[in-house]
């Protein structure tokens, strides 16, 4: 059964001599939702105890040596280190991290002069890949740049405006190429110093790309592709070197790391909690909840602090704080939670819709994609993903697809074929089965109506029984929720019914007394549910404005009715749209002769992926508003217990 955790609230008072320790306990235990104390208890001279997090900088520092490694901390044994040792921890992380950061910056170094080398040893190539006046490149390269007269543009213009160089031979410069690629070409151009504006202004409109080299480039392109060679080498095992040096002290270090990284986080986050503990003089205060069922287990953990007290109380007592909701679902209905949780959490008051949601979801859900090959792959891949990736989605297709198994082997449909179960049928004597939904297209819609019919009345009813359970009798009683919606709802239907099958349903007293008073009740329903609450028969409003409003409420609630059962027809529709997809893909596949199993495995999995979207999403749209916009509101805030946070790093 889905039902809400029942809950203890707690009430914690001791000697501030002891807060440490009490702090330790609820962070630990795994079933303390710490609550702010200074909403339950009030004194002139109260005050909190939240200052700066001494445990702040030292995990920013292992947060500087998780970024620089790449490690990320993880949880260790740290019983050997007590409290007020990792108060002294900092100088020794603070040393780890001056040694990570320069390890880090040698090995960056190496990398950059590796790569600087690398980069200048490929523009050096290029001045060796062939070209005209090659042998002008046995100059030395100092003495090239070193020309007083002369400027030097070394550099590499594209192949097509290399061409175009002949358009400007009247100019005073020279650009012989020592080579060249696919896209450019590379060499130096040479100009007068006088002529050096209008030479750089003519080489960038033919897109020119100055390359400068290195001031560690020496000699002739031959000899300082050699050198850079012998550099790149000595760069590669520096690199190596260094990184070697920092990966043995980062292993060195790393089970002393997760050590500190779980003691100080854990003293982090118990330090934090200090924000909702109140101090009245000499003594602090804690207040929160506690599941009933780990009552016993919680008082044990205070039977050693002398000087703290425990009261533990039924959350019935307690109205000054909202108390937290914990969901209790059966391992069928546990993976639905999320649904629910996603629309809104109930009160602690209120019902958990959970194992309702799950049937009718799985229901509807099987209904509307009834195959039992399709539904069988549906399995499968919940299986998948829970299993593998621990996805909660995977538990629910799990069950989804167990029921499209159940209605598809009703409907006789496996991958689109309805005939192949007909033989299974008909040796059973089972003469109704399969049913052809194709076939059976008014019964089909009639059975989707009267399914949204059995739902809406199945909601109206949880909010009357929740409605006399909060003591609301208007919600209980004249809401269109409520008895009279419920009176009116039904005896419409029945007029409606009876019309359509010809039998005579009715009468002067049956419209009077079953669907003109619950109408009128409704209309009036705020001023009865004052009357219940002993607070007379009062219209808070004036008489135009409380006519006009309930007027069109009362409409609104004739829509509503209408609306949402006919809302879902959509059931129907998709149990047609299926067999008809289906029927499409088949015959496709007669059509493609050969490569029909190649159409029969993508129409297949076309059909999956669309039509199980489409029906997942719309049938928790029927979920949410043609049945929880009845009876469920949501709003309730999570019991969240206090826990160490491991897998947040401090920045």
């Amino acid at each position: 059964m889905s039902s809400i955790e029942k809950m203890m609230f707690a009430d914690i008072a001791g000697m501030d001599s002891e807060l440490d320790a009490v702090l330790g306990i609820i962070s630990s235990c795994g079933c303390f939702h710490m609550e702010n104390a200074a909403a339950i208890h009030t004194s002139p001279g109260k005050n909190t105890v939240k200052r700066e997090n001494p445990y702040t900088a030292p995990l920013k520092m292992l947060s500087e040596i998780s970024v620089i490694t790449g490690i990320k901390p993880e949880y260790a044994d740290c019983s050997d280190i007590h409290d007020r040792e990792a108060e002294g921890l900092a100088e020794e992380i603070r040393t780890m991290r001056n040694r990570i950061q320069k390890l880090s910056a040698e090995v960056r170094k190496a990398e950059e002069e590796e790569h600087a080398h690398s980069r200048a040893l490929e523009e050096v190539l290029h001045l060796s890949g062939g070209g005209e006046n090659f042998s002008a490149l046995n100059m030395d390269l100092d003495q090239i740049f070193a020309c007083k007269h002369i400027k030097v543009r070394f550099g590499r213009l594209p192949a097509d405006s290399y061409d175009k160089l002949p358009y400007y031979d009247d100019k005073n410069f020279y650009f012989p190429v020592y080579g060249r690629d696919k896209e450019y070409c590379y060499g130096f151009c040479f100009a007068p110093t006088a002529d050096i504006e209008e030479v750089d202004q003519i080489l960038d409109s033919l897109y020119f790309e100055r390359i400068r080299l290195p001031d560690f480039v020496h000699g002739n392109a031959a000899d300082a592709a050699e050198a850079l060679k012998g550099d790149i080498e000595n760069d590669k095992k520096l690199v190596e070197e260094k990184r070697r040096q920092m990966t043995e002290f980062i292993e060195e270090k790393r089970p002393q790391i997760n050590k500190y990284f779980t003691k100080l986080k854990t003293m982090h986050d118990t330090f934090e909690l200090r924000e909702k503990v109140m101090i009245i003089r000499d003594k602090f205060y804690i207040v929160g909840f506690v599941p009933q069922k780990d009552e016993e287990r919680f008082r044990k953990y205070f039977e050693g602090l002398k000087t703290v007290s425990l009261i533990m109380k039924p959350c019935d007592e307690n109205g000054e704080i909202e108390t937290p909701v914990k969901l209790k679902n059966n391992k069928f209905s546990e993976p639905f939670s999320m649904f629910v949780e996603l629309y809104g959490l109930p009160s602690y008051s209120d019902i958990n819709p959970t194992g309702f949601v799950a049937i009718s979801y799985t229901l509807l859900f099987g209904i509307m994609f009834g195959d039992l090959g399709q539904g069988f792959l549906v399995l499968l891949l919940g299986i998948v993903l829970w299993k593998w990736k621990k996805m909660t989605l995977g538990r629910i297709m799990e069950r989804l697809g167990v029921s499209s198994m159940i209605f598809g082997t009703l409907y006789g449909s496996v991958f689109g074929y309805e005939e192949l179960l007909d033989p299974v049928y008909e040796s059973l004597g089972i003469s109704f089965l399969p049913f052809k939904a194709i076939h059976s297209i008014n019964t089909v819609l009639y059975a989707a109506i009267g399914i949204g019919i059995a739902m809406i009345i199945i909601s109206v009813l949880v909010n009357v029984v929740m409605g006399f359970k909060e003591k609301n009798y208007e919600r209980a009683l004249f809401s269109n929720n409520g008895i009279a919606g419920l009176v009116f709802y039904c005896s419409l239907l029945m007029l409606l019914l009876g019309g359509m099958l010809g039998f005579k349903v009715g009468g002067p007293v049956y419209i009077i007394c079953l669907i003109v008073l619950p109408l009128v009740v409704m209309f009036l329903r705020e001023p009865l549910g004052e009357l219940c609450k002993g607070k007379g028969f009062h219209i808070h409003e004036s008489a135009g404005d409380f006519i006009a409003a309930n007027f069109f409420e009362c409409f609104e609630y004739l829509l509503g009715y209408a609306t949402n059962t006919l809302s879902f027809v959509r059931v129907g529709g998709f149990v047609l749209s299926h067999a008809g997809m289906m029927s499409v893909v088949l015959a496709l596949a007669e059509m493609s002769g050969h490569m029909s199993p190649v159409v029969m495995i993508i129409g297949n999995l076309f059909v999956m992926c669309l039509e199980g979207l489409l029906v997942g999403i719309q049938v928790l749209r029927l979920e949410f508003y043609e049945m929880f916009s009845r009876y469920y509101t949501g709003g309730g805030k999570a019991f969240e217990p206090v826990k160490v946070d491991l897998d947040e790093m401090i920045e």
